[in-house]
């Protein structure tokens, strides 16, 4: 069994640095130079300039060009930064050196690459994993869609220096009282003090650089169901990699999971569950479901309740060269992920339309608030998003449920189907 390890994006949270300006700003900056040296050279070849207020001295008429052109710098700068970023300030970092001036970010290399070829089967990991859970975010929100009868909020958003995002939210349905699938692409820098913390599991980082370019994609899924005999559901798969100056890759590897957690424990849904993430497994290598079993089981841990989120599922990440090549390891992740529908959907079909009472509504919205206590104080995803300057809040939080409740000193009855699921949330079970 692997060892629990942070994700290796904390490293990012404390050193992270501003990617490289791009070559829009660069063409701002070029921009406007050639404006202010033509305008300089108009105002000294026909000595004009612009009427000074009335009692002015107007013995500045020879100094005025050079005043002009030294605000017009300032000015036009800050307004091509604005422009081009989103930001009202420069940031405080230093110019970039002539190699990075003259070489293109791997940001606007993908976009070259989208514009003049597509996306096939010889593009490169990350374009092809991008493409990959965009389909699969619109297949899996057509399918609840049609379960719920009521469609998503669609927000797509842009990110100033590459990337962005498409979060797809749905709340008060007819079968889901909130529900969320959300995809992201982020480019950005990483610092060689990052580097550094990565190399602990990535060996193939350079640790001679003082920086690297990095890709990051990822589909999230949190499903929260209305009847309280319908399990709450998560997904998420992901792909991170780093670049060279030149565009090639550096380092790279896969991370992902789901897990199932039910408010009512019915064993054949726990069976079905597993025995569709074990299949998928089970097609790469057969070490794969224990392996990961186990981890989710560790990682999703509720410590000071000394409980399980949920019945579990599969978790893992680092997955890179050591552990098998990257086709592999992508079809891999590709089944994980096409196996959520046909595992999750007949349970939410034969659970959604029970009759409950409001006492099992109530276990529902304490079995909830388990399920914040652990996003919000274990979940290492959470804790890296909340701590990034400009990070959109509200996709973050969208895994938290829409009503949950805290019980003071609640214990559930002797014999009860709550104390059944507490026993299994305490002592993990091998459902297949």
């Amino acid at each position: 069994m692997h060892a629990i390890r942070p994700l290796q994006l904390d490293a990012v949270l404390t050193s992270c640095a501003k990617s490289a300006r791009s070559s829009a700003y660069r063409n701002a900056l070029s921009g406007r130079h050639q404006l202010c040296r033509s305008a300089c050279r108009r105002w000294i070849s026909d000595g004009t300039r612009p009427p000074l207020p009335p009692g002015s001295p107007q013995k500045t008429r020879v100094t005025a060009p050079k005043t002009r052109l030294a605000v017009g710098v300032v000015f036009v700068g800050t307004l091509a930064y604005s422009m081009f970023t989103g930001e009202t300030s420069p940031p405080d970092e230093p110019p970039p050196n002539a190699q990075q001036l003259q070489a293109p970010t791997i940001a606007e290399r993908d976009q070259l690459n989208k514009r003049e070829s597509g996306i096939n089967a010889n593009s490169p990991m990350r374009l092809r994993m991008e493409q990959f859970i965009q389909q699969n975010q619109e297949e899996i929100v057509q399918a609840l869609s049609a379960i719920d009868g009521k469609k998503f909020t669609v927000d797509k958003w842009e990110r100033p220096r590459g990337g962005g995002g498409i979060t797809c939210v749905l709340q008060d349905g007819n079968v889901f009282e909130k529900a969320g699938v959300n995809t992201s692409v982020v480019y950005g820098t990483l610092p060689r003090a990052a580097i550094a913390k990565m190399r602990v599991h990535h060996k193939a980082l350079d640790p001679e650089v003082e920086s690297l370019e990095f890709f990051a994609a990822g589909l999230s899924l949190v499903l929260h169901p209305i009847n309280p005999m319908a399990p709450t559901v998560h997904l998420n798969y992901r792909y991170f990699e780093t670049a060279n100056k030149d565009g090639t890759t550096n380092s790279w590897w896969f991370g992902g999971g789901t897990d199932l957690t039910p408010s009512y424990l019915f064993d054949e849904d726990a069976i079905l569950f597993h025995r569709g993430i074990k299949d998928a497994c089970d097609k790469h290598d057969k070490a794969y479901y224990p392996r990961f079993k186990q981890w989710c089981d560790d990682y999703f841990h509720v410590t000071h309740r000394g409980e399980r989120r949920g019945i579990g599922g599969i978790f893992f990440d680092d997955l890179d060269e050591s552990e098998k090549d990257q086709e592999s390891l992508f079809a891999f992740v590709q089944s994980c992920l096409g196996a959520f529908l046909p595992s999750y959907l007949p349970i939410l079909q034969r659970r959604k339309d029970l009759a409950y009472t409001e006492k099992e509504r109530q276990w529902q919205q304490l079995r909830r608030g388990r399920y914040v206590e652990f996003n919000l104080v274990h979940d290492r995803g959470t804790a890296f998003g909340l701590n990034t300057p400009g990070a959109r809040i509200e996709s973050i939080l969208m895994s938290l449920p829409l009503t949950a409740r805290w019980q003071y000193q609640h214990e559930p009855e002797k014999g009860s189907r709550e104390e059944r699921l507490l026993g299994v949330l305490r002592d993990p079970v091998d459902w297949v």
